[in-house]
């Protein structure tokens, strides 16, 4: 809920910019962005936990409260999975994906007012347009991009919300349910865990061929024309 209405204040904030203040203020966004995710890491969550997961009802407030800050400090969205299957364990996949799914939404939004606010290339849209949204949303969930930049790529690219939504649950449900059952199984999580390390490669791999084979005939059919 928090999360939704943080969303909504960010959202009317950004359509009084002007293009150059907009350009400004995304600037300095990035910026902040880049030297939180430099200076702040999962490890200090992990370090962390011992207390969390002592209790579930810690594990759900604190995995929300991550849910909200975590596309400022660009931290992977499987860090919420595998902190719910720490602490809560495969039960906590449900709530895992909503989570994940939810704090996707922001940088969605965020794309979504560049791209009322910009210009970009014709080929981003065409992409889109060739693929469908839900589709080409799901395709790059399964690939192992950056949470974030597909959120941006899609809002830049003019994807619905609800489409947006259901090709995130979709293409993020393999990476929840890896998450949930690394953390379910995992004695301990200490800072030294890298969280992309965590994944399996093999999961990885089948991820990109699925993405591949997802988008396949529409970009076959767009190369042949």
């Amino acid at each position: 809920m928090f999360l939704w209405q943080a969303t909504l204040v960010m959202r009317r904030w950004i359509r009084y910019l002007s293009k150059r203040q907009y350009q400004v203020a995304g600037g300095i966004l990035v910026i902040t962005i880049l030297i939180a995710a430099v200076s702040v890491s999962p490890a200090v969550v992990f370090n962390h936990l011992t207390w969390t997961v002592a209790d579930p009802v810690r594990v759900i407030l604190v995995a929300s409260g991550l849910a909200i800050v975590r596309p400022l400090f660009a931290w992977p969205t499987t860090l919420l999975a595998i902190i719910i299957g720490y602490g809560i364990g495969f039960t906590g996949l449900p709530f895992a994906l909503g989570l994940i799914t939810c704090t996707s939404i922001p940088p969605y939004f965020l794309g979504r007012q560049y791209n009322k606010a910009n210009s970009h290339p014709r080929v981003v849209a065409e992409f889109v347009e060739r693929t469908g949204d839900t589709r080409s949303v799901v395709a790059t969930r399964l690939t192992p991009a950056p949470s974030d930049v597909v959120s941006v790529g899609a809002g830049i690219a003019g994807v619905s919300m609800v489409p947006f939504t259901i090709g995130t649950v979709i293409g993020e449900l393999p990476w929840a349910i890896a998450g949930v059952l690394v953390g379910a199984s995992a004695e301990t999580l200490v800072g030294g865990v890298s969280v992309t390390t965590l994944i399996h490669p093999r999961l990885i791999a089948a991820g990109s061929i699925v993405a591949g084979i997802i988008i396949a005939p529409p970009i076959w059919a767009w190369i042949r024309e």
